[in-house]
């Protein structure tokens, strides 16, 4: 995962905001003790989200209590306590960052070498989970294929990443997986991918890295790909948005879920606005 997965702050209840503080921090406790202290460095928010949607979903109710960290010492803080589901989780991402470094690697990124941070993490992973490191293993190595290959059409190059969601979320909820759960999982996958392409977007151009949006547009430039082609911009994403407003509908939630339904209906739109968005004289620019 890369980050993006984010809440609109602005717009959280006390009471979530809270929440998502304390599963952020339960999660890197829970990195510790699946997959080793060094594979802490690699947390993201989008497992903080994860958390509250698989928990959720599952029917686990999540237990907060004060306690000090690493990084924060001298004042007790609010930290969601470590379970079965959080080290899985832990364990995910562990997995991604290393392949998400091995990536980086191929492209030449200096950051490559923090990879061996997390070798033990996913060493670990694949002894307590190994159905988890095979998917991700192996819609790494389809991706990195159409990569090589130059894959110019869109919904093709983010396949590989949403169907590796989609995956790993029937096997993190198990029974209580269903269509529509896989269905916003896919969208999520689909999505992260496509986010990390546009803010991407001009550095890969100037390294000559992959990008699929730079292959199906054409555009050196960001600002120049939006403005010819925001019709197919805004369809590739109003679509996404449309279908995960449709799934969240019919998903069955034991707990509230304003914090998840503020992160899908307002947080991944305004991110995706954001890296949209560009800071340069375009002519007739109309936000997105």
């Amino acid at each position: 995962m890369f980050g993006y997965i984010q809440p609109d702050s602005p717009y959280l209840f006390i009471k979530d905001e809270k929440l998502y503080k304390a599963l952020y921090c339960g999660l890197c406790k829970s990195i510790g003790k699946g997959c080793g202290q060094r594979a802490r460095t690699a947390l993201t928010f989008d497992m903080a989200f994860m958390s509250a949607i698989v928990h959720n979903i599952r029917r686990e109710d999540v237990e907060i209590k004060k306690a000090r960290c690493g990084l924060h010492f001298i004042k007790r803080r609010p930290i969601a306590k470590t379970d079965d589901t959080t080290v899985l989780l832990g364990c995910i991402n562990t997995v991604l960052a290393y392949y998400k470094l091995c990536d980086d690697k191929q492209d030449g990124d200096r950051k490559a070498i923090l990879r061996h941070l997390y070798k033990k993490g996913v060493k670990r992973t694949a002894k307590k989970h190994p159905r988890v490191a095979e998917i991700i293993r192996e819609q790494i190595e389809k991706q990195s294929l159409l990569e090589k290959e130059g894959c110019s059409v869109i919904d093709m190059a983010c396949e590989p990443t949403a169907e590796m969601m989609k995956q790993l979320s029937v096997y993190v909820l198990k029974e209580y997986s269903t269509p529509q759960t896989e269905g916003l999982f896919y969208d999520l996958g689909k999505w992260v991918y496509l986010a990390d392409a546009l803010d991407d977007y001009e550095k890969d151009v100037k390294k000559g890295r992959y990008n699929v949006l730079y292959k199906a547009f054409g555009c050196a430039d960001k600002c120049e790909a939006v403005e010819k082609n925001r019709d197919e911009i805004n369809f590739l994403f109003d679509s996404l948005f449309a279908d995960m407003r449709v799934r969240l509908s019919k998903i069955e939630f034991a707990f509230n879920h304003d914090l998840t339904d503020n992160i899908i209906l307002r947080g991944i739109p305004l991110k995706t606005r954001a890296l949209i968005s560009c800071k340069c004289n375009c002519k007739n620019k109309k936000e997105i």
